[in-house]
């Protein structure tokens, strides 16, 4: 059988590898959107590298965009195949491709616009979104919703398990395994792996030995701070910048997964009798539909959640706590002064209305901007971590005057030490590690960290890189 790596190969978006068994079987293990700003982001989305009438299979590891944001592309390009998820992933599919499918569309409008306007005499082309509203309907026709720890029988010669990755809920690894004649392969593939002793979400559960696995390495470079310095910072952090400063604090958070950590931290603390009397606001369509989404799905919380709900029913709803849904309401927050956190999507600032609390609050040095996971180079949030002194966002420049700070301890990712950890088990019997979703520079570090605690034979793959195994 071969592997090609169509995404997700030294870089953190676009997760999408492709598994040809010598019959011609395909299986797609994710089909993720490639995120970011330049023409070679808008190229990626728009080749496979594949065709995708070919494929048989899509077997998805969870719910974000960046893993699942092609879905509908592929039906539409011809797919006609399976797609299987976790029952929680599916649910939350649902809602995020519809949401994609807008920003397609929103995206595609505002650039053709743009192109109309300024460079219709040079010829360049208009661009077709990569799907719309209208085309997710049929792929969530395709869905086929299944349990952890459950073999799955996908065709005679292949059957799946999902294991919990604790990482989102519905999160999971994927073990596969494949009979060709005499010969049974296992190859697995991590997913997006979690943290354990996080909120809300079991801890992840590592997967059976395999002979093949392929791993994320986005934190590959780094380690984590502990959860109880976790709290105590955001605390600080929360005080500082709306009792001491008086200011907003912005926290650019995707809409599925990081939201409903804050909101459920944030709920804690008011329980508790810690948190200031200030106004909170989640502003994000998504995020209110996504955190529905959540309460559905109590099979995925943790010991520690189920017991606070035993003190508190709405572990995502407090008094001062408010969801903004209407436009109109978050336009109202750019205009008031009053102290106040506000929580808006995307996590790494290129979309959403988080965008425009970018622009109207980034150069107001009483205002805090706390960023809390990873986000691209080439994105705003990521602009934002390097220190940049001004950014340009709607065409105008703006001066960086506000507070930025950073804590990666939000993260859903696991670090080094969390991944190493969650794939030790493999070591001995494993014949080759493939690492995915990580920058190169922190994909060799992790790579070096791996061979030094007994790892062998890994391999960082290029975009498009097949291999026979």
């Amino acid at each position: 059988m071969k592997i090609k790596f169509c995404g997700a190969a030294r870089n953190v978006t676009g997760s999408a590898h492709l598994i040809t068994l010598d019959s011609g079987y395909r299986i797609l293990l994710d089909c993720g959107l490639f995120q970011g700003k330049g023409q070679h982001v808008w190229d990626n989305n728009n080749k496979w590298g594949f065709d995708p009438k070919s494929v048989d299979t899509v077997i998805l590891s969870h719910a974000h965009i960046d893993h699942t944001g092609r879905v509908p592309k592929l039906v539409k390009d011809g797919f006609r195949g399976s797609i299987y998820a976790t029952h929680a992933t599916r649910s939350l599919c649902g809602i995020m491709l519809l949401d994609s499918a807008k920003i397609q569309e929103r995206d595609v409008d505002w650039h053709n616009r743009k192109v109309l306007r300024k460079k219709k005499r040079r010829g360049k082309k208009l661009r077709v979104a990569l799907y719309g509203t209208e085309d997710v309907g049929p792929a969530m026709e395709m869905f086929t919703g299944c349990a952890y720890n459950q073999w799955y029988q996908i065709t005679p010669e292949v059957r799946m398990m999902y294991r919990d990755a604790g990482h989102l809920l519905g999160s999971a690894n994927v073990t596969l395994e494949i009979k060709e004649g005499d010969q049974v392969t296992t190859v697995g593939f991590t997913g997006d792996i979690g943290r354990p002793d996080r909120p809300i979400l079991k801890d992840p559960h590592s997967m059976q030995q395999v002979d093949y696995l392929i791993c994320e390495s986005t934190y590959g470079a780094k380690d984590h701070e502990g959860n109880p310095e976790q709290s105590e910072k955001f605390l600080e952090v929360i005080k500082e910048a709306c009792i001491e400063k008086k200011g907003k604090l912005i926290i650019p958070a995707f809409s599925l997964g990081r939201t409903q950590e804050l909101v459920y931290m944030l709920d804690k603390m008011e329980t508790a009798g810690l948190l200031p009397k200030l106004p909170v606001y989640v502003d994000s369509p998504l995020a209110i539909n996504a955190t529905q989404v959540f309460g559905a799905h109590p099979e995925c919380f943790d010991n520690a959640l189920h017991e606070y709900l035993l003190i508190d029913d709405n572990p995502f709803g407090f008094n001062d706590l408010h969801y903004y849904r209407d436009v109109a309401d978050s336009k109202k927050l750019n205009e008031s002064d009053e102290p106040c956190i506000i929580i808006s999507s995307s996590g790494m600032m290129n979309a959403g209305r988080v965008k425009h609390h970018l622009y109207n609050n980034i150069d107001d040095p009483k205002n805090t901007f706390l960023i809390v996971g990873y986000c691209s180079p080439d994105t705003p949030g990521g602009m934002l971590r390097a220190g940049i002194p001004e950014i340009k966002l709607f065409g105008d420049i703006k001066e960086v005057k506000a507070e930025v700070k950073i804590m990666d301890s939000f993260s859903a990712h696991a670090d080094r030490r969390e991944m190493y950890e969650h794939i030790e088990n493999q070591k001995d019997g494993l014949k080759q590690l493939f690492l995915v979703h990580g920058e190169l520079d922190s994909q060799e570090k992790f790579k070096t960290y791996l061979e030094e605690r007994g790892f062998n034979d890994i391999l960082i793959p290029t975009h498009g890189y097949e291999i026979s195994i």
